[in-house]
């Protein structure tokens, strides 16, 4: 395995950790839109341009999911 393909394991496996916790924190939501941020980088820098700009899309509708929750709570 070479080290373009740990990033992307890396990515995908944070995702989907970070996306079965979301309920515990908001933090958690921060985190998985930063995961998100890693696997579009990698679809990029692996050549599916397709995979990155999903993920890219992901990771703005994350971020912007924990600023309403951020929000939402201090109120």
């Amino acid at each position: 395995m070479d080290a373009l393909t740990l990033f992307g394991l890396f990515a995908v496996t944070m995702m989907l950790v970070c996306y079965a916790a979301e309920d515990r924190s908001p933090w958690f939501i921060l985190a998985f839109a930063v995961s998100c941020a890693l696997g579009s980088a990698y679809g990029f820098l692996q050549g599916a341009w397709p995979f990155g700009l999903v993920e890219a899309i992901w990771a703005i509708v994350a971020a912007r999911r924990w600023l309403l929750r951020r929000t939402a709570d201090s109120a």
